[in-house]
């Protein structure tokens, strides 16, 4: 897959239509601690407190252009995905069928109802959402929303893009890394702008499938995904987002619970801003990688701040929320 720059500028162009550009900071307190300047992508601040509802709308703009009779989608999540896919689908006048695992974070839960998503629990975690998500799409003839697709990807870029013409000297952007839209969206990016821009993918040691693929030079499923950074909470990696972050990435960090906890802590105390699991993990990782990143530029994607409040509560008191 590849973007040029007219691509990104189309599609930010459609984004704008839904949601105003994120802003970028440079916070000081941040660059005291890690000793290099740092500066921080808010997805944090979009309708949906995620970057997800970029990849919403080119997806439905592109279901709408390539599927007009089409009903309905159906997806899986752990949460933002499904947020940004009821918020255009029902807007669209589509259903928006959302499938997620049993446990899935309560005020995600509430906040995909609110915008109008079919919820139903199904699994134990994320990849059998997904399975099911699937099977149902093809058995009542609903459009099935992938976690990975170019539209999505084309959309999720646009926040790279903002970054990157705003920061373009940027040394590495640290990002978390889930299915993969958005490290691929941050290196797709960097390629259209013709930037060296290191691009270090985050995940979470007990969701670590990617790391292990990467490494191995294969995809490589785990047996577990049990962490509270539920948007990294992943067993099986994507093949079309390997792909390109296999080849494109500079490494794959892996950061602990406790780790993304002290980040989230560290979020709130130098800027004011929720940050959730997989939104704080770039922090933790750059925190985790300090001693390299001395003196340099860095960019660390919030990539989201869609915490529950009781993991907030626990969190802020000192503790990891337990799985």
């Amino acid at each position: 897959m590849k973007l040029t720059v007219e691509d990104l500028k189309a599609a930010a162009g459609l984004v704008y239509t839904q949601m105003q550009a994120t802003p970028q900071y440079a916070w000081p307190q941040l660059a005291e601690r890690a000793g290099c300047e740092v500066w921080v992508k808010h997805e944090n601040h979009s309708p949906t407190g995620s970057f997800k509802a970029r990849g919403a709308i080119t997806f439905i703009d592109w279901v709408k252009r390539h599927h007009p009779d089409a009903k309905g989608i159906c997806t899986a999540t752990r949460g933002n995905h499904g947020q940004g896919q009821a918020r255009q689908a029902v807007a669209a006048g589509m259903t928006a069928r959302v499938y997620v695992p049993h446990g899935n974070s309560v005020e995600k839960n509430a906040a995909m109802r609110a915008f109008g998503a079919d919820l139903i629990e199904f699994g134990e975690d994320f990849d059998v959402a997904r399975q099911e998500a699937m099977r149902v799409a093809e058995a009542e003839g609903l459009v099935l929303v992938p976690p990975f697709h170019p539209e999505i990807v084309r959309g999720v870029a646009t926040y790279a893009y903002e970054l990157l013409t705003a920061v373009p000297d940027l040394d590495v952007i640290y990002v978390p890394v889930g299915c993969g839209s958005g490290i691929c969206g941050n290196i797709l990016a960097r390629n259209a702008l013709g930037l060296q821009t290191e691009i270090v993918g985050v995940v979470s040691t007990r969701a670590d499938c990617v790391k292990q693929s990467v490494e191995a030079g294969q995809l490589i499923e785990t047996d577990s995904s049990a962490t509270f950074a539920d948007g990294m909470a992943v067993r099986m990696p994507v093949k079309g987002a390997f792909d390109i972050y296999s080849r494109q990435a500079a490494r794959i960090v892996s950061v602990s619970d406790a780790e993304v906890a002290e980040a989230i802590r560290i979020y709130y105390r130098d800027t004011h801003n929720l940050a959730e699991g997989a939104g704080a993990a770039p922090l933790a990782a750059l925190m985790q990688e300090k001693t390299r990143m001395q003196g340099r530029k860095v960019g660390v994607i919030l990539c989201g701040g869609n915490i529950d409040t009781e993991w907030f509560v626990t969190v802020m008191s000192g503790g990891v929320p337990e799985i």
